[in-house]
């Protein structure tokens, strides 16, 4: 049987404050839209609660995930219900994907590579894609306290993924988001885009990392 991932999430979230989440979310959302180029229309392909795309700018919003984790309730959004590879989504769409602590998750490499080729395919060319993920360099200690954490991933291997699923690397950021929201941080919007606004602290809080690509207008060698 596959993991019970809405019981997970529910226990690993128990002690978090939603309200607040979604408020910082906010903020992130808004500094993501803007280093992805202000894209039209977004996908997030592992959306889980729904956070950043309830709160992207994008004029068209588009959502997956395996479970419904509140996803159908959110307004404006289109939702597919679905393992990413076989959700009903238009070949060379979406002006950018984000990727959000995804990657570690699936099963091997391999699983990476078909995933990114997939996420290339629905991208227009010169779409935009970002990913972000716990950065195993910098959080060793503490990533596989996740129950369904499977492959350790740094800012250097999420790079080559990109690249070898045909995308042009364009930014590599090794320190970018605290770990979790169980950090010493409270979850203040404020500070967050304060956060956001000072990459030099990056350095100190971040443990997550996040590479850009883009989808060449051209196929890669």
């Amino acid at each position: 049987m596959p993991l019970n991932l809405d019981r997970i999430y529910r226990y690993r979230f128990r002690d978090i404050d939603q309200t607040a989440r979604i408020a910082v979310w906010a903020e992130i959302a808004a500094y993501l839209h803007a280093r992805m180029g202000r894209p039209t229309r977004v996908l997030d392909p592992a959306a889980g609660l729904g956070e950043f795309i309830a709160n992207s700018p994008a004029e068209e919003r588009w959502a997956v995930d395996l479970v419904d984790h509140g996803l159908t309730r959110i307004e404006g959004v289109n939702v597919c219900i679905a393992p990413v590879l076989d959700a009903d989504l238009p070949e060379r769409a979406f002006d950018a994907v984000f990727v959000s602590n995804m990657l570690e998750h699936l099963a091997s490499p391999q699983e990476v590579g078909d995933f990114l080729e997939h996420m290339l395919f629905v991208l227009r060319p010169g779409g935009i894609i970002a990913v972000m993920g716990p950065n195993f360099r910098y959080c060793s200690r503490e990533y596989f306290d996740c129950a369904d954490h499977v492959l350790p991933l740094t800012h250097v291997a999420a790079a080559e993924h990109l690249y070898g699923a045909g995308f042009d690397v364009t930014s590599i950021t090794a320190r970018f988001l605290p770990y979790s929201f169980r950090s010493r941080l409270p979850p203040s919007p404020l500070l967050v885009r304060a956060y956001l606004s000072t990459p030099m602290v990056w350095r100190l809080f971040g443990k997550q990392f996040l590479v850009l690509g883009k989808r060449p207008t051209q196929a890669p060698l």
